[in-house]
């Protein structure tokens, strides 16, 4: 492969290569694999970073171990603000979120601890905390005893990170996406909002200099056209879509269902009617922005999915098509939601790591709807073969920035049928999310003359052509075919490891 001035210019066997290009730096990968760098469509930056530099709870294996983290840390960094990422309790012993007096006792007195659940729409806080921002307690999402949700939840985040410097936040910026480089992402889309990290946070984001590039989005509804230019002006971001919560989360219970959940009598929470999310979607199209949804649940799939309809309707399909308008996450979706967005051309942002962390008989999911509703979730086979775009990425710090591993997932599906081929799933996680960002000049993610030099070297074993079932014809998998083979993602399996990543030209990470 040549290069020059940060694009691809050639493609072929190796003597002619050298004879066109006799004054060319030479390269030699020695048995490497070189692939089009990753686009992660769906990360939180600064969240990242915090739980790379900071406390990161995702590997307390229990409630005494959560505690015993915190209070280390807390020993550590005295007098520090203690944010803490990715509690998951589900599969703690104890079977329980600690309480506000246990953070006190692992914290110190009068110390302000914010410890986030993994899924990001909850959180444990200290004693401290609350009494600094006494209108959580008459907040909604606020029940004493349990986690701080919605309303409240937002309150106590906005709190905490208002008390970090620029320094501190840059520290956060830089790790995560020096974290990204070296995991062959070469541009990450960030899902920014006033309730996720508010307006400086993304504006400072995009200030940063970085060699990963950052398409940022930010989660507001607007009702016309004129406010969503002036949103987008103001704030220099690059859509209205990302988390534009329409609900919340399984885990928190406030994911929107149409029946109640399994272990808890609430059907969760809604955040955004059809009337809302129509009024965005319309304002949005006529003033040419990306739009898009956080939605989960069932019901808030559905709801997207009567406005996407609706809008249709009014401005017609080619029109709201046009857009590229997006849904994240969309797990709880149905054939009927299929169809719409598939007709209307919405694009499905999703992350097969979550199927990994909760899905199968004795996870999460079976444990907050029950198996069969569980097993119906995240039917990324269904979602292709009807035609709708798929973006793949982490949701990061939800689930690990390893795309790779997100691309596993989407291959090893724990439901038969839901499953697409590792061809398919490494096609979203690059062409795919390239597209969800609004980019569709047809080469975009791919290695060919003209497109941009963004790929990634990796150290991998033997390449194989895998297909997602037997039904697939034999073609796809016959060497014959010149299907370019991937890495081996058996379960099990070793992931490759990066040993360089470069964007347009320019290197910015080696192994």
């Amino acid at each position: 492969m040549a290069i020059e001035d940060g694009t691809v210019v050639w493609l072929g066997a190796e003597r002619p290569g050298r004879a066109l290009h006799p004054d060319a730096e030479i390269i030699d990968l020695e048995g490497a694999f070189v692939a089009p760098g990753f686009v992660d469509p769906h990360v939180h930056v600064t969240a990242l970073g915090l739980q790379l530099t900071g406390l990161d709870l995702s590997r307390a294996a229990s409630l005494a171990q959560c505690l015993s983290l915190v209070g280390e840390y807390a020993r550590s960094h005295p007098g520090a603000v203690i944010i803490g990422e990715g509690w998951d309790e589900t599969a703690w012993p104890e079977g329980r979120p600690p309480a506000p007096t246990e953070i006190d006792a692992a914290a110190g007195p009068g110390r302000i601890a914010y410890l986030v659940r993994v899924d990001a729409h909850s959180a444990v806080v200290s004693t401290a905390l609350l009494e600094s921002v006494p209108e959580i307690a008459t907040a909604e999402g606020h029940t004493r005893g349990e986690p701080l949700c919605a309303h409240a939840h937002h309150l106590a985040r906005s709190a905490v990170l208002d008390r970090l410097d620029r320094a501190q936040r840059d520290r956060a910026r830089r790790a995560a996406l020096d974290h990204a480089a070296a995991n062959g992402i070469v541009a990450v889309h960030e899902c920014a909002g006033p309730q996720i990290s508010g307006t400086a946070d993304v504006t400072e984001l995009l200030e940063f200099a970085h060699g990963v590039e950052v398409r940022a989005y930010w989660g507001e509804a607007v009702r016309t056209a004129d406010e969503a230019r002036t949103l987008v002006k103001e704030l220099g971001v690059h859509g209205l879509a990302g988390d534009l919560f329409v609900d919340g989360s399984f885990g928190s219970h406030t994911a929107l269902l149409h029946a109640p959940y399994a272990d808890r009598d609430t059907v969760g929470r809604g955040y955004l009617d059809v009337d809302a999310i129509a009024a965005h979607l319309s304002a949005c199209t006529e003033a040419g922005i990306q739009a898009g949804f956080h939605a989960i649940g069932d019901a808030a799939v559905a709801a997207v999915a009567e406005a996407v309809a609706r809008v249709a309707a009014e401005v017609g399909g080619p029109a709201l098509a046009a857009r590229g308008h997006r849904v994240e996450h969309a797990e709880a979706i149905g054939p009927e939601q299929i169809e719409t967005f598939a007709r209307f051309g919405v694009i499905a942002s999703v992350q097969p790591g979550f199927d990994a962390a909760w899905g199968g008989p004795g996870g999460m999911y079976a444990a907050r709807l029950g198996s069969a509703r569980a097993a119906a979730l995240n039917p990324f086979a269904a979602m292709a073969a009807a035609g709708i775009g798929l973006a793949i990425g982490s949701d990061a710090p939800v689930t690990e920035l390893n795309p790779w591993a997100a691309v596993r997932a989407a291959a090893q599906h724990r439901t038969p049928g839901h499953q697409i081929s590792p061809r398919a799933a490494f096609a979203a996680a690059t062409r795919g999310a390239w597209r969800a960002g609004g980019v569709r000049d047809g080469v975009a993610g791919t290695l060919v003359p003209g497109a941009p030099a963004s790929y990634a070297i990796w150290e991998a074993a033997d390449l194989v052509v895998a297909a997602a079932s037997d039904t697939v014809q034999r073609w796809s998998t016959d060497p014959r075919s010149r299907v370019p083979g991937l890495p081996p993602l058996d379960p099990g399996a070793p992931l490759p490891r990066c040993l360089r990543t470069v964007h347009r030209g320019t290197t910015i990470h080696a192994a």
